[in-house]
């Protein structure tokens, strides 16, 4: 796997649910409807577009923040790349 993605989708009740991908291949409608992307190959920040804000793009920052909350799936991205 090559990229995490984020999408977030918010509810008819204001709830906001987190959809979390791992990908080989970004497909065309990824960059359009995922709200973060990260290229672990590349150790760089497709996209982070969050609440209609293109956000910072710096890869520690990211890295470190998703590392906390997705532990298992940042360490199986690393150990693909």
């Amino acid at each position: 796997m090559k990229y995490f993605l984020i999408t977030y989708k918010t509810k008819a009740n204001g709830q906001i649910d987190e959809e979390v991908q791992l990908t080989r291949n970004l497909k065309p409608g990824d960059l359009r409807v995922c709200n973060v992307i990260m290229n672990f190959a590349e150790k760089k920040v497709e996209r982070c577009y969050i609440e209609g804000k293109v956000l910072d793009t710096d890869w520690e920052k990211l890295y470190g923040y998703y590392s906390k909350i997705y532990p298992n799936l940042i360490q199986q991205l690393e150990a693909g790349n």
